[in-house]
């Protein structure tokens, strides 16, 4: 894939902002490297800024994890009482990440269908987002969204299962792709990525990227992308791909030892190629 249309030549003058502000929804008292996979690889991937929003210890980890990562702390689990706040800084944003590494409770799934529902900006959804999303289908009407699912996550969503082929898995994503009007980027040996029309395959990535944080890290260069004014079809597919080789690049360094973080150091690599 040509990255060069998404990652055009800077000019002298370029300045902060120019490239994107995504805000992230993301991490809990349990789950704290979510939040930091999404930022980093915001980041590395071309991201001016990034805020995460999150429980107080998830925050405080990640800001402890790198100086580049800004951090605004909710006292407690996401919560209905959180949205007023997120909203209100939603409005700085160029692009908003919701669902990885959140709480799985009701509340938590409500806020989240309000803030997808009162926001326009340009969103990636992903993790307990997707679950929240699937009771509530209605509130993607008109917004521009990627989704981004495993197997599991797209039965959640769906009802409907996959198979392993990949003749299966391209026409129920571009169905339901479709359906809801959005991207849906199905993650996988092979991803499979539709906005309802057309179907892209990313056949980028290796058999070592099963270790938890992997999806986080798309998640975040979707969201950087889509800060940066790329369509969602475009986006979704720019990712994929950005994402799978320096996934390739991390494997082959690390083999079974590699772990989601490797990721960043390939990130720049991919795109400067």
């Amino acid at each position: 894939m040509r990255l060069k249309k998404y990652y055009p030549k800077r000019n002298l003058w370029s300045h902060k902002g120019q490239f994107g502000y995504v805000l992230i929804i993301a991490g809990s008292k349990r789950y704290s490297g979510s939040p930091v996979f999404n930022s980093i690889a915001a980041l590395r991937s071309g991201a001016d800024l990034i805020t995460i929003v999150g429980p107080k210890r998830a925050m405080d980890i990640a800001a402890s994890f790198s100086p580049d990562i800004i951090t605004e702390s909710l006292n407690g689990e996401l919560g209905l009482k959180h949205v007023p706040k997120i909203l209100g800084l939603a409005r700085n944003f160029h692009s908003l990440i919701i669902g990885c590494g959140l709480n799985r409770s009701k509340e938590t799934e409500q806020a989240i269908r309000e803030i997808i529902k009162n926001t326009d900006l340009p969103m990636v959804i992903d993790a307990e987002a997707i679950r929240a999303v699937s009771e509530r289908k209605d509130i993607l009407k008109n917004k521009k969204v990627i989704i981004t699912p495993h197997t599991e996550e797209f039965r959640i969503l769906t009802g409907e299962k996959l198979k392993p082929e990949v003749g299966d898995r391209k026409e129920k994503v571009k169905r339901w792709a479709d359906k809801l009007k959005v991207v849906i980027l199905l993650k996988g040996h092979i991803d499979v990525i539709s906005d309802g029309k057309k179907v892209a395959l990313n056949k980028t990535g290796s058999f070592f990227m099963t270790k938890g944080g992997f999806g986080d890290t798309l998640t975040g260069i979707c969201g950087t992308l889509l800060a940066r004014k790329v369509e969602p079809f475009e986006a979704a597919q720019a990712a994929a791909h950005i994402n799978g080789c320096a996934g390739e690049l991390a494997c082959k360094k690390y083999g079974e030892g590699v772990l989601a973080s490797d990721i960043f150091e390939f990130i720049p690599s991919v795109i400067n190629q």
